[in-house]
C-alpha cells in the first residue's frame, strides 16, 4: 500500500493510484466525500511568457517527511478520514499533472477547508523546486528556477 504522501518520479504514480489507496483504508466506510486537487502545468507565466517545459526536483527524503507531517496533522481534524499529497518529479509539458492532493472525510463541508490548507501548506513547506523553460513575448527563450513563495500569492498551482 502507498504511503499517504510523498514524491514520485513522473509515470510511477497517478490519480487512480491515489483513489485506490484511499478506498483500501480500513476506515474508508466512514468516508462520505473525497475532495481532490490536481495541479497541472500552466502554459503561461504570471508575466505572460509562454511556458515550454517544467522540471520538478525535490530534496526527496525531506519532502517525503514534510508531506507526511502535513497529512498527519490534517488527518486529525474532526471528520477527516484521510489526507494524501503526492507530488511528481521530472520533466513536464503544458497540461501535465504535477501534484495530487486528496482529502477524504465524513461530510463534504469538512473536506474543502482541509483540502485548501493541504495545498497551501505543501506549497510553502515542502522542499520541491520548479524550473521553467519559457519563451518571452519577443521570442527569446530562457529557463530559471521559480520561487514558489514568489508565485504562491498570485494564485494556482
Amino acid at each position: 500500500m502507498v504511503n499517504h504522501a510523498g514524491v514520485h518520479e513522473k509515470g510511477t504514480f497517478n490519480v487512480n493510484d491515489l483513489l485506490e489507496s484511499i478506498k483500501k483504508r480500513e476506515d474508508f466506510c466512514k468516508t462520505g466525500a473525497i475532495g481532490l486537487f490536481i495541479g497541472v502545468v500552466r502554459g503561461e507565466t504570471l508575466e505572460g511568457e509562454s511556458v515550454q517545459q517544467l522540471k520538478m526536483e525535490a530534496y526527496e527524503e525531506k519532502a517525503d517527511e514534510v508531506l507526511n507531517k502535513i497529512c498527519t496533522d490534517l488527518s486529525e481534524k474532526p471528520g477527516i478520514v484521510d489526507v494524501q499529497i503526492h507530488h511528481l518529479l521530472g520533466e513536464f509539458k503544458v497540461g501535465d499533472e504535477l501534484v495530487y492532493v486528496a482529502v477524504a472525510g465524513s461530510h463534504r463541508t469538512q473536506i474543502f477547508p482541509v483540502l485548501r490548507e493541504a495545498v497551501e501548506r505543501y506549497k510553502s513547506e515542502a522542499p520541491i523546486f520548479k524550473k521553467e523553460r519559457i519563451t518571452d513575448q519577443k521570442g527569446a527563450a530562457s529557463e530559471y528556477w521559480v520561487s514558489e513563495k514568489h508565485h504562491s500569492t498570485a494564485g494556482t498551482p
